[in-house]
């Protein structure tokens, strides 16, 4: 039998605090799991994609399986002297966990590993448990999480329900889990004109006012008025880069970043169509070139609420409801995460600590929240493998 005592969610959240895993380093943080995972009878194995570390651990060989998806990489954390703990020691200070990581997402992994030890202990676990940890999830997301899906999808791995362990919930622990996300669409224009004198603008082409009126043209549409459980879609300009510092000038080149982030209604692809349609229109009558170039980091999607997903969304609703007494509201706002990846594959839903210090000075969970999730985490484990066995 495991001593479902001998892991402490805190003092793990800790040490893995205290490695500074700031992307793409991992600075051990992946050893730290591993070791407490293998010691359960997890079956570990590294999966590295390029210059990233991941870690992908699963206990049992049957079904039902439940995976628990999260990244053990942080953002930077900036000027060291504005923090009021060195961000990196994981000072507890009046019952607060203070460090780069706590909130996002450091604690809800040790709430989990807690978790698994006790229902473990407990012999709870009839199919299969897993946890997939990425080591890129706050870089460009292209060697963690996606990988990992890829390569087990390719060996016939099969996964029923995940959850992800981002800090979801707003102002107190359970009052928001997510059950999906919008997708995000970075589109960059580059006008390309003809340099001359501002005294002689025929024997010119100014790309400045074509930018201009591409930029308009895109921020006068309204995508669109929302979509069940997603609020409208948005559309921003986050850049505008001309870079002439002549007053006399007319510049060759005016280039622009623009950022939208969709609901359902609209793919990745209709979005690029859309505005490369209207940067084609501009060129028509102008002597240079309008270029668009585009990324998508992730399509909309929503968890649905038919089927075994909704028996899950309805489970997990249950166990925070029972250990926190909140409902927790069903959301689809805020930015992506790796839950992109993985919906492709299993319902998906996306449930952990108070976010609102995540990426901020003094990073912090409480001692007492982190204690609770990990409360929530073992009940889930164990309602789940009760419901979907007999299922």
């Amino acid at each position: 039998m495991l001593n479902a005592t001998s892991l402490d969610p805190v003092a793990m959240s800790a040490a893995l605090i205290r490695r500074p895993s700031v992307t793409p380093a991992d600075a051990g943080a992946l050893d730290i799991l591993e070791s407490a995972l293998a010691s359960l009878g997890f079956c570990c194995r590294r999966m590295p994609f390029a210059a990233i570390d991941n870690l992908y651990a699963r206990w049992g060989t049957t079904g039902p399986h439940l995976c628990f998806a999260g990244h053990t990489d942080v953002v930077p954390a900036g000027a060291e002297g504005d923090w009021s703990a060195p961000p990196f020691a994981a000072e507890i200070r009046d019952g607060v966990l203070i460090g780069r990581g706590a909130a996002d997402m450091k604690g809800a992994i040790a709430a989990f590993v807690a978790a698994a030890a006790r229902k473990l202990s407990e012999g709870a676990v009839s199919g299969s448990l897993s946890l997939m940890i990425t080591g890129d999830e706050e870089g460009l997301a292209l060697h963690g999480t996606k990988a990992m899906v890829a390569t087990l999808v390719a060996e016939g791995e099969r996964i029923d329900h995940c959850l992800v362990g981002e800090p979801t919930s707003q102002t107190r622990l359970g009052d928001m889990m997510k059950i999906g996300r919008r997708g995000s669409l970075n589109a960059h224009l580059i006008v390309e004109g003809v340099q001359g004198h501002v005294a002689y603008p025929d024997r010119a082409a100014n790309p400045a006012p074509i930018l201009v009126h591409l930029l308009h043209t895109l921020m006068k549409r309204r995508l669109d008025e929302g979509f069940t459980a997603f609020q409208p879609s948005n559309l921003e300009i986050t850049s505008i880069d001309i870079g002439n510092p002549a007053t006399n000038v007319i510049p060759a080149r005016a280039e622009a970043q623009v950022n939208i982030r969709f609901n359902p209604n609209h793919s990745g692809a209709d979005l690029a169509r859309w505005i490369e349609s209207e940067a084609k229109r501009l060129e028509e009558d102008f002597r240079g070139s309008v270029r668009t170039e585009f990324h998508v980091s992730g399509e909309a999607f929503l968890t649905d609420p038919r089927g075994s997903g909704g028996a899950f969304l309805d489970l997990i609703e249950e166990v925070v409801a029972a250990e926190t007494g909140l409902n927790p509201e069903r959301s689809t706002t805020g930015g992506t995460s790796d839950a992109r990846f993985i919906r492709d594959i299993c319902p998906v839903v996306e449930f952990g600590l108070v976010g609102a210090s995540m990426h901020k000075i003094d990073e912090q969970a409480p001692v007492e929240d982190i204690l609770r999730l990990e409360r929530i985490y073992a009940r889930l484990i164990g309602d789940y493998f009760t419901r979907f066995s007999a299922g």
